[in-house]
């Protein structure tokens, strides 16, 4: 019987898929990209690592062809693929129908090889009748498509490993510039300093209820005085706080405004005008992709990754069509059933008499897809998927029907009321006072939907502003009248949503992006969010200056607007791949090339000037911000302060600068060692107390404080006992023992073996004979018998230490936020520190595969455990491609099916940090207490007002908040 192979990205859309094709059909995933470009040195094939150029993995000196290998964790996927392949008759590759998804059928054909006939399917929508349609309609694969997305891959490389060195060396390490992410965060910090320079102006007013003979009053407000306006927010200079100079209006003061309002206490006022006008208000298009993002946030509170997370699981559920869009139009098929649903569920009057199209496409609009709408020819209601799928699915779901229902309703119809008042002070002074209200006269699509709103029904209610029937000459009589001061203030930062709004705007970045910058620019440290509020740091301040000033046209929103246009050229066959990047990277077009850039401006750069931040409000005072290689600080002269995280940049004001300069330092000389004579300090550090031998920031020995230690109270004798550790314990069969302190709690080390102690003081107490009879005991692997120690620690200058431990899967490298496991050919103990912290900070920048799956510390793949694989390499297309010469061993795929998922890693405080945003200000405040000041629960809880079984509860749903925040990136 004919055997037909199906190819998709992901499982679950596999299995949907699946149960529509039936009999004859396989349906297998590639689980995303199978190729890629090398992500550490170790990755580039032996024959091209002497090539200058092989660090990028692309060859720019040959028509910019990328080199492309089988990352490690696909292998044993892709020899499965090419194992269903020779018993196919037919290979259909049906992955998503974008560039993206292009890329990767191209990738499976060039990998794969099939001998068989290959057709390429797409859809955008997984139901039955969809499937159907697109397995009969075939087509070639798109090598336009195909080669905008190589191009995009390879500008994003070119930029990435050029400028992120500049700013290792010039800023801080492990920082990184990204073509579109140094621009969001250019965005954020530009918004930031406005921030920083905005001086607030006040005014007051008056706000009096009014009340006509019967009925109820309406609440009106002073708008004029003796025929001049009143001051408004608008007419304020926000880098002065005063009034611009072309302003004509009155400037109340607080006096004033209460003298004024008891003057016109009991005073007679009359109707001088009352005007109605009608209004309609349109539905609102379908949803595209970010939009779609941004209401997730301000209706159901999900940051955007979160929300195409749910996007992605109800499109691969066969419940949505395609959820990576930028257009806004919808099918026929659409239209007939959301004006169905209309008719069937609010009646005829609620729907437009004609179909409602929506053809407006945001800038630089991409390959044509719907809008995001419920799947099939007929939607299924929110309320009848309530036992099929939950949580953010569900709520998903429910905001796509409403909207794309509501697109094809009529329009909303009302009135909006204008009414003066005019009435006399007791002093003479005329004043006008103005009402304004709202009147919705027919609901229209405002039924199904509202924005912003969750419930449309009470938005309605909250949207009326209803007032008396008034018509000019009655008279009103004026109740409680009270005066009332208003301040300006600063532009809003950006929250997730209002980002992917103004990239969109500028025609930066494109639907698959936006999640991803908005992570990136989180995860590296460029923006923590308060609230909802995405805050720039001190370090987004230092990276954005330096390329600014350095390397302006890499982030200069029109230029990275047309690179997005180039590529569309590239998609649409307009312009080619190769010379595009020619000219970029050297120079061809536009002058300077990247390369040439980089290498002309890095001597020019001055680490001072960049990493000194300005701030208007410290001016005058002598004070500077700078950003240094281990966080920013305050100085002034010699005096310094590290800045608390907390503090936002335009909080910082020349007092609060004053206040943190005047703090103790958080150092106590504590005397000197009598064997070196060298000064002991006790210090408190950014990753906690510690005590130092030797001065300055190149100390002889540093050593942590342990549980129960305190900074202020710390003895010299105390210091020297914890300067000793590691401490020498003796010799076992010929091998050296020594107690350690780890982050998982002390233990002892004998070659590559440890055990566990009980406590902090045996480190100081245990003897030989004592630790002969720990490794005479079997070692237990887990608390509570306690994590394993370290083969090997390295330590480095900046107080990190990197773990060399024994996993189950081989040895592996840990700082305790990331895990690297290593390959065979990576060295073991015989690793260097410079070894170890390349490799994890390789494996730190590689992405979460699916099902849990880590590339930096997850199940290994087929191919591990055996000698490494030996590479061969062949031209395929335009790109240079590296692969396994061998087949995984047999059975491999048993191994590795057979063996469970490794347990969840628990975040590190460090980790679970940048995520404080999420919490209220109390518990902000009681978690960095007692996590990062060392206060206990009982001493702290009495100072924020709580009790102490309360604030011990409160610690606990932190605790459940930041994992979750740090599960959901948010």
């Amino acid at each position: 019987m004919p055997k037909t192979l199906v190819i998709v990205e992901s499982p679950a859309k596999a299995k949907t898929i699946g149960k529509y094709l039936g009999k004859g059909y396989v349906v297998e995933s590639s689980i995303g990209h199978i190729r890629d470009l090398p992500r550490s040195a170790s990755e580039i094939p032996e024959r091209y690592k002497g090539e200058a150029w092989a660090r990028l993995g692309i060859n720019v000196e040959e028509d910019f062809r990328p080199l492309y290998i089988v990352a490690p964790e696909k292998r044993s996927q892709v020899a499965k693929l090419k194992s269903l392949v020779k018993d196919a008759d037919l290979v259909v590759l049906a992955t998503d129908d974008d560039r993206e998804g292009e890329s990767i059928a191209w990738h499976l054909l060039q990998e794969l090889k099939p001998k068989v006939p290959v057709k390429r399917m797409v859809f955008h929508e997984i139901t039955k009748e969809a499937i159907a349609s697109a397995i009969q309609h075939p087509r070639n694969i798109d090598e336009n498509l195909v080669e905008a997305q190589e191009a995009r891959r390879a500008l994003d490389r070119l930029y990435g490993y050029e400028v992120s060195p500049v700013l290792w060396k010039k800023v801080a390490p492990k920082l990184s510039a990204g073509r579109v992410q140094s621009v969001a965060t250019r965005m954020l910090v530009e918004r930031e300093r406005e921030r920083m320079r905005f001086v607030s102006g006040s005014w007051w007013d008056i706000e009096g209820r009014f009340q006509v003979a019967e009925g109820e009053g309406f609440p009106a407000t002073l708008i004029e005085l003796d025929g001049k306006k009143l001051a408004q927010g608008k007419d304020f200079d926000p880098a002065s706080g005063q009034l611009k100079k072309s302003a004509d209006v009155w400037q109340l003061s607080e006096q004033q405004a209460r003298e004024l309002a008891e003057s016109l206490a009991g005073q007679p006022f009359r109707v001088l005008s009352a005007e109605e006008k009608p209004f309609t208000q349109r539905p609102y298009a379908p949803f595209i992709t970010s939009t779609l993002q941004q209401e997730g946030g301000r209706k159901l509170g999900m940051n955007a990754s979160r929300t195409m997370r749910a996007a992605q699981k109800l499109y691969e559920g066969g419940y949505i069509t395609y959820m990576r869009t930028d257009s806004t139009t919808l099918s026929k098929e659409a239209m007939d059933a959301a004006r169905s649903q209309v008719r069937a569920m609010y009646g005829e009057q609620y729907l437009h008499p004609t179909p409602r199209t929506y053809e407006k496409k945001s800038k630089n609009a991409q390959e044509a897809h719907e809008a995001i709408r419920p799947a099939g020819s007929s939607f299924r209601t929110p309320e009848s998927l309530r036992g099929e799928i939950s949580g953010d699915e569900w709520r998903v779901y429910d905001l796509i029907w409403k909207r794309t229902v509501a697109s094809q309703m009529a329009d909303a119809r009302g009135r909006r009321l204008q009414v003066r008042l005019g009435g006399r002070a007791q002093d003479g002074r005329d004043t006008v006072f103005a009402a304004s209200g709202k009147a919705i006269d027919f609901p229209g699509f405002l039924r199904a939907y509202v924005e912003g709103s969750d419930d449309p029904e009470a938005a309605l209610e909250d949207r009326e502003v209803l007032l008396p029937a008034l018509k000019s000459g009655d008279g009103v009589t004026a109740r409680d009248l009270k005066p009332l001061g208003h301040a300006t203030q600063p532009p809003a930062r950006f929250t997730e949503a209002s980002l992917v709004q103004a990239l969109e705007g500028a025609g930066i970045g494109r639907p698959s992006t936006y999640a991803s910058i908005l992570g990136t620019i989180q995860d590296r440290g460029y923006a923590v969010k308060r609230g909802q509020a995405l805050v720039p740091t001190w370090t987004a301040f230092a990276t954005s200056a330096l390329l600014e000033h350095h390397f302006g046209r890499l982030v200069d929103y029109d230029f990275t607007a047309r690179m997005e246009e180039d590529l569309d050229d590239i998609a649409g066959g307009r312009q080619k791949r190769a010379p595009y990047l020619r000219g970029f990277y050297l120079g061809e077009q536009e002058g300077l090339g990247l390369k040439n850039l980089v290498e002309t401006r890095l001597e020019a750069i001055d680490p001072r000037e960049i990493a000194t931040i300005e701030v208007p409000k410290l001016a005058g005072s002598g004070i500077e911000v700078r950003v240094g290689r281990y966080g920013p600080y305050l100085t002034r002269g010699e005096a310094r302060a590290n800045l608390p995280e907390e503090l936002t940049p335009d909080e910082l004001t020349a007092e609060k600068a004053e206040e943190l300069l005047g703090r103790p330092s958080g150092e106590r000389p504590l005397g000197n060692d009598p064997e070196t004579g060298l000064p002991v300090i006790a210090r408190a550090g950014r990753f906690g107390p510690y005590v130092q031998l030797g001065e300055g920031n190149t100390p002889v020995k540093t050593s942590s404080l342990l549980p129960g230690d305190d900074l202020n109270t710390l003895s010299l004798e105390r210091a020297l006992e914890l300067l000793t550790l590691p401490r020498f314990v003796g010799t076992l069969e010929g091998e050296e023992v020594w107690a350690h302190n780890g982050r998982y709690g002390p233990y002892l080390k004998r070659g590559s073996d440890s055990r566990s102690l009980n406590n902090h003081e045996e480190l100081f107490s245990v003897t030989h004979e004592q630790a002969e009879q720990l490794f005479a005991q079997p070692r237990v692997f887990g608390r509570r018998g306690a994590a394993s120690g370290p083969l090997k620690r390295f330590e480095f200058s900046d107080r990190t230490t990197i773990d060399l431990k024994s996993g189950r899967f081989g040895p592996y490298l840990t700082d305790g936020t990331v895990n690297a496991t290593l390959r065979k050919d990576e060295g073991g103990e015989n690793l260097t520190p410079d070894e170890a912290r390349s490799i994890l900070e390789e494996r730190g920048k590689e992405p979460k595969s699916k099902a849990g799956k880590t590339a930096r510390g997850g199940k290994a793949s087929a191919a591990k455990g055996g000698k490494a694989a030996k590479t061969t390499t062949k031209k395929t297309g335009t790109a240079e491609t590296a692969k396994p010469a061998r087949k995984p061993a047999a059975g491999a795929a048993k191994i590795k099916k057979g063996k469970k998922a490794p347990a969840k890693v628990t975040p590190s405080w460090d980790a679970l940090r940048r995520h404080v945003g999420v919490l209220s200000e109390t518990e902000r405040r009681l978690v960095i207490a007692v996590r990062d000041e060392g206060h206990k629960v009982d001493e702290i809880a009495p100072v924020l007002g709580l009790e102490v079984n309360k604030a011990k509860g409160m610690l606990l749903q932190i605790g459940r908040k930041l994992n979750q925040a740090a599960r959901a990136g948010a």
